[in-house]
């Protein structure tokens, strides 16, 4: 990681000394989305009770490109989101991110945002994934650096054979949420700071066939009292094809949580509200998703996914695995997209018995 730091600073450097600055141009980009969303059964979750709701998307994204004297280009990006937390001055503003692009790579600072996590690259949906359409399923998926103040890394474009690129990342301190400039890090206290690192490889060895993979791991936590039994880790593999009309996708995700121990036994978690990962004394998850889709005509297309998930427990219970499936079919005129979705959830939060049925309609407009 000092090797990767010591890079991204020299490439800082360089620009600074040969590069200044054009004036650029400003973006705005986003989508119009309306959804009717139907949610029936559940017994112990979030859905249990609930019915019909009517939703609107509200962000939209921002954006300013220039470029330098030498070549090089940059791109400013900022959400507007109203639905963002408004502390710290924050107002709404979400997702920001500075690039810079050079001959050599890319070198990127993101404020919650940045996800190199492929743990949902292979989806082939039409509309979305199944456990990811409005119904909160428990799901446990690969944590991703996008949920931390990152700086990153990228190979150039073109680079290297068979279409490869890299992406290495590193958050300071594990924090996320608005930061403006000069601002200072958070205390490193308690047991859940840290840094965190993020690796992705992405590759397009044959036509229609793209491959890739990430890695996380979140180091620096523990305190002499609850110390690391377990790092949090994680790591992705995918793979998709196209052949023609039709397309598929295929990936497996390891969640390995952060397991902290006590002073009376090693095996056990002390702080078990840590974000959900670990509330149930979980030792790892394994997830399988698997999807498929067909392009009708240039309208018209439809998909299925199924998406698995496994919970291994530390302490000797019951595991319920979570099943999601839905099917989906998306029609396009013009700048509308017209789309609904039918679909199953077993063991909503590895509850056993648990069982939802989601049907939504969406209306969207890009722009």
């Amino acid at each position: 990681m000092k090797n990767i730091m010591k890079i991204m600073l020299a490439l800082l450097t360089s620009v600074s000394l040969v590069g200044s600055v054009n004036a650029g141009e400003l973006t705005v980009t986003g989508s119009a989305k309306a959804t009717y969303n139907v949610l029936s059964g559940g017994n112990a979750s979030a859905s249990a009770g609930q019915s019909k709701a009517l939703g609107l998307t509200n962000e939209i994204d921002f954006g300013a490109t220039g470029e330098l004297d030498n070549g090089y280009t940059w791109k400013y990006q900022v959400q507007m989101d109203p639905g963002a937390t408004t502390t710290a001055g924050g107002g709404g503003v979400d997702d920001t991110r500075l690039e810079l692009t050079t001959g050599y790579g890319t070198l990127g600072v993101y404020v919650s945002e940045g996800g190199l996590d492929t743990d949902n690259s292979a989806s082939q949906s039409v509309y979305g994934r199944p456990t990811d359409i409005g119904l909160s399923t428990g799901i446990v998926d690969g944590p991703g650096i996008g949920s931390f103040n990152n700086i990153q890394l990228h190979t150039p474009a073109g680079l290297l054979p068979y279409g490869i690129s890299i992406k290495a990342a590193y958050a300071p301190g594990a924090q996320s949420g608005i930061a403006s400039g000069n601002a200072k890090g958070a205390a490193q206290t308690g047991d859940l700071l840290g840094n965190v690192e993020q690796y992705q490889i992405k590759a397009n060895p044959i036509d229609g066939l793209n491959i890739g993979g990430d890695y996380l791991t979140h180091n620096g936590q523990g305190t002499a009292v609850s110390t690391v039994t377990q790092t949090e880790q994680s790591g992705s593999l995918f793979a998709t094809y196209s052949y023609g009309p039709a397309s598929f996708g295929y990936s497996e995700t390891l969640v390995a949580p952060l397991i902290l121990g006590t002073t009376a036994t090693q095996s056990v978690q002390s702080n078990t509200a840590t974000t959900g990962r670990n509330a149930n004394a979980v030792r790892q998850v394994e997830n399988k998703k698997m999807s498929v889709a067909y392009n009708v005509n240039e309208n018209l297309s439809v998909s299925y996914e199924v998406e698995k998930s496994n919970r291994e427990l530390i302490v000797n219970a019951t595991e319920n695995d979570i099943k999601s499936e839905a099917i989906q079919a998306a029609y396009t005129m013009g700048g509308m997209t017209l789309s609904v979705s039918r679909g199953e959830t077993e063991n909503v939060g590895y509850t056993s018995g648990n069982d939802t049925s989601q049907t939504l309609f969406a209306m969207s407009m890009v722009f």
